[in-house]
């Protein structure tokens, strides 16, 4: 196998949405996007109670991309205007795919509030081409003992197939454009080499610990938690200095013109126009705050 080389390694800074302060690997100043992710969002660790509960997001609207949650500790509940209500757990993933429109609500569940705990995981925002865009919206909802596991041969790494495929083991999620998405565990001393379509753009997130990349290439939490291969090999070598938590991400790019707004990504300014027009419409459904 030849390995990938490092395109780039960039910090993930805090910003603020509103109440709450998350992580934003991209986009940032350095990094616009990379296609076909438009942005990447880790959120928590967040104690949650009752006296602090910022991460209860009312119903909202979204259109021409997919909306995606990883969720790595505590409790979600999901409603969308589709009719679907769900309790996303840990090491679930729920799959949006926004199409013409969707309106949805997460945040903690009402006894995780109660009980009080820590919610984390990370949002991503995966673009849909211009043919797909306007198509029907749907959700997906995969538990985390749903998806298929591969382990290394030195038992210390595992990796979840969530979307995609590897190693003539497939994901749990269907998509509408080639991707992959893996969850990746590994313990301290664990090494294991993954590979990747090479006409798919791929990156790693960093969620937790150290780990060395391609014998050479440190990723340290904190740190330089994001990175960014070139399309010029067939996979990457992990080697975890401690416990360490990887989202590993790649796609075909999609190489189209983006135009964002707020919940909205569309190829023009006229179609966000659209977009905001139809949602004031009621165009994109309903959903009563809970």
């Amino acid at each position: 196998m030849k390995l990938n080389t490092i395109k780039r390694a960039g910090r993930s800074h805090f910003v603020n949405m509103g109440p709450i302060r998350l992580r934003q690997p991209f986009p940032t100043q350095h990094i616009e996007s990379i296609d076909p992710f438009v942005l990447l969002h880790h959120y928590g660790p967040y104690e949650i109670n009752e006296d602090n509960n910022p991460f209860d997001l009312g119903p909202h609207p979204h259109r021409g991309f997919e909306p995606v949650t990883f969720l790595v500790q505590g409790e979600q509940l999901h409603r969308d205007s589709l009719g679907h209500e769900s309790v996303v757990k840990a090491g679930d993933v729920q799959w949006t795919t926004a199409g013409r429109g969707i309106i949805h609500a997460e945040g903690p569940t009402k006894d995780l509030v109660k009980r009080g705990g820590t919610i984390e995981g990370i949002q991503l925002w995966l673009n849909l081409p211009a043919e797909k865009k306007m198509m029907e919206a749907n959700y997906q909802h995969a538990k985390h003992e749903e998806f298929n596991v591969i382990i290394s041969e030195d038992k210390k790494v595992e990796t979840r197939i969530i979307a995609g495929s590897l190693d003539n083991f497939y994901g749990k999620i269907g998509t509408q454009t080639p991707v992959n998405a893996f969850m990746i565990d590994a313990k301290a001393g664990g090494r294991h080499t993954i590979n990747f379509d090479s006409k798919q753009q791929g990156m790693l997130y960093l969620l937790s610990g150290k780990v060395t990349i391609n014998a050479t290439e440190i990723l340290e939490l904190d740190k330089n938690q994001l990175l960014e291969f070139n399309q010029d090999g067939d996979g990457f070598s992990i080697e975890a200095e401690t416990d360490s938590k990887i989202l590993f991400l790649s796609g075909e790019p999609i190489n189209e013109t983006v135009a964002t707004y707020g919940p909205y990504v569309m190829n023009s300014q006229t179609e966000l126009l659209e977009a905001m027009r139809d949602y004031q419409m009621g165009k994109m459904g309903f959903l009563p705050a809970n």
